[in-house]
């Protein structure tokens, strides 16, 4: 669905996707899928954050067009309305090319503890929705997410950036000159691997790991928010997926083989081979696999990443 956002040859260059090498296949296919057949996909040999592959992608695109601008997009966020998609992305475009630094801030729908915060500052035109930025702000606490809620003055930070490909590789090198190096190496030492791009990966392993938040867009005073006026998911949680999937009359999501009584807004997941029974339970994520079995307030299921962290150690 990401990919198939920026297919319109009308509007955009050809797509490059950063991916780990674990999932090239599977790129792969899904770019043919949308009929994306000239995309090249870059394998990152270790993950380094977000920073390092948006300065991977920068320097490939630079190669070609030095002055371009460049969109990056996770590939898991669900958009509801593509037509205010694309009318947000040209708005960032124009911001862009008169040299910001621009990020899609989301409109809040309720005070959600998952996401960060961007609050908007000075306008910037454009019908009321381009700002620059005035802070970015970590995920809150409850209470202080209704606080934003309520002033009207934050978005959600959608993680989703246009930048002049020029300016960003310039500001990147000011913070943080060992990452752009180490990128730079990487992609001078890439090499053709069937259809897909291999980095360097000794010089890619040198490279600090960072978001592009924290690398870049803390630190630049050229940083806009774009105001998203669609709806927008961020499929980072099971509690996400709740969201999005159809529910029955009692607001469960109910995935493989499940038999609930008298459960009341559950996401309940099953790909194990075996049958989950679930009575008497509120707001609950149950997930169970082949190896393994996650369960968690529906509220606290992003918190399965300090159980992974664990696992892993």
């Amino acid at each position: 669905e990401t990919a198939g956002r920026v297919s319109d040859r009308a509007r955009y260059a050809p797509v490059l996707v950063i991916a780990n090498d674990e999932h090239r296949f599977v790129v792969a296919e899904q770019l043919r899928d949308q009929g994306l057949s000239n995309a090249r996909i870059v394998l990152e040999p270790v993950g380094r954050n977000t920073a390092p592959a948006a300065a991977v992608a920068a320097l490939l695109i630079g190669e070609d067009d030095p002055d371009g601008v460049m969109l990056l997009l996770p590939s898991d966020h669900v958009i509801g309305d593509t037509a205010a998609f694309q009318k947000a992305v040209d708005q960032a475009e124009a911001l862009a090319r008169d040299g910001m630094l621009v990020t899609f801030g989301v409109q809040p729908s309720h005070p959600s503890t998952e996401y960060g915060y961007i609050k908007r500052g000075e306008g910037l035109g454009n019908g009321g929705a381009c700002f620059r930025v005035d802070r970015f702000v970590e995920k809150p606490d409850a209470a202080t997410a209704a606080g934003y809620v309520e002033s009207g003055e934050y978005a959600w930070n959608s993680g989703m950036f246009v930048f002049p490909v020029r300016q960003f590789l310039a500001e990147l090198e000011a913070v943080n000159p060992a990452m752009l190096a180490a990128c730079r190496k990487a992609v001078a030492g890439r090499g053709a691997d069937l259809d897909f791009i291999r980095l360097d990966a000794a010089a890619f392993a040198e490279s600090p790991s960072d978001s592009i938040d924290y690398a870049v867009m803390e630190k630049t005073d050229s940083a806009a928010v774009v105001t998203a006026d669609f709806r927008w998911n961020d499929v980072g949680a099971w509690n996400a997926l709740w969201d999005l999937a159809d529910k029955d009359e009692a607001g469960n999501a109910l995935i493989g083989d499940v038999v609930a009584e008298d459960v009341a807004g559950c996401y309940l997941r099953n790909e194990d081979g075996g049958v989950v029974a679930a009575v008497g339970l509120r707001d609950l994520c149950i997930v169970a696999t082949g190896d393994a079995v996650f369960v968690a307030p529906r509220a606290r299921a992003s918190e399965v990443k300090a159980l992974v962290e664990r696992l892993a150690s």
